[in-house]
């Protein structure tokens, strides 16, 4: 188990939980963000932050802060 802010790009993953404020984290879930769905990591900025991830046919940009509150499983 890792979070998604240590994901290089290419690699895959399956949410296992999400941390964080409750306000966030309702956002997230909003956006098909939840334990369970697969996401793959596209691209990071050039400096690092935000990352891009692939969350079925959306791409989300989020920033590393909340990345980290995601708990995933390479797949």
């Amino acid at each position: 188990m890792t979070t998604l802010d240590r994901l290089q790009p290419g690699q895959r993953a399956e949410v296992l939980a999400l941390d964080g404020e409750p306000g966030l984290v309702q956002r997230l879930y909003e956006l098909g963000l939840m334990e369970g769905e697969q996401l793959e990591l596209l691209a990071l900025a050039p400096l690092g932050d935000p990352i891009e991830i692939r969350l079925g046919n959306a791409r989300l940009s989020l920033r590393r802060a909340e990345a980290a509150g995601i708990t995933v499983a390479l797949i």
